[in-house]
């Protein structure tokens, strides 16, 4: 049985992981860098490593279907990526700016986001072996 501490640190870097697949794919279109650069932060690695709180959840849910539960995780994404994104604007930390994009709230969330949470905590749920 894994604990927080374990599940913490896999989350933590399976989500630096996946931003790094993300920003490296978005880097093609945004900047035409065939190299895939990708872009992250040592702040992510807590802010992502907190999806490990999401495992008493996972339990709970194991038996509804795919869309609720990815649809609660995508809710608690956005949840953690505004309060963590307003609380290191603060402090002028704050890695990502989303002030430009279309779908924008005070700059820390994009709701065209909403299928990349979606899918980001289904995976979460699979890393933190729900059985």
């Amino acid at each position: 049985k894994k604990n927080f501490a374990s599940n913490f640190i896999t989350c933590g870097f399976c989500g630096w992981c996946l931003e790094c697949l993300w920003t490296g794919l978005a880097s093609i279109k945004s900047r035409k860098d065939k190299k895939l650069s990708c872009h992250t932060s040592v702040w992510m690695f807590p802010i992502y490593g907190m999806a490990a709180c999401l495992s008493p959840l996972c339990k709970r849910l194991k038996s509804r279907n795919t869309l609720l539960r990815g649809g609660i995780y995508a809710i608690l994404i956005y949840s953690a990526e505004y309060v963590s994104g307003i609380l290191l604007k603060k402090y002028n930390a704050c890695p990502w700016d989303y002030s430009k994009a279309k779908f924008n709230y005070k700059g820390v969330i994009r709701l065209d986001y909403a299928p990349a949470w979606f899918l980001a905590g289904l995976i979460f749920e699979k890393i933190l072996s729900v059985e």
